[in-house]
């Protein structure tokens, strides 16, 4: 089975996770809103899958490049 790491692309907090923990997402949904800067900014799925798990909770502070999901295609 093949995993896929998401990444945040912007330091800040997570606002609010979308999708649940054994989800099917396609690819362009959006996984949870990061916030920075007073910007809301979408965590989007690059590619389809299931998500796995989530490595961080709301409010949680994130750095850019941090991994905040996993998915499993």
């Amino acid at each position: 089975m093949a995993t896929i790491q998401i990444k945040a692309e912007v330091s800040g907090s997570v606002w609010k996770i979308i999708t649940q923990v054994g989800e099917t997402v396609e690819p362009g949904s959006t996984l949870m809103i990061l916030e920075s800067m007073k910007m809301e900014i979408p965590v989007i799925a690059e590619d389809g899958g299931k998500v796995e798990k989530f490595t961080v909770a709301e409010t949680e502070a994130v750095n850019e490049g941090q991994i905040v999901a996993v998915l499993s295609k």
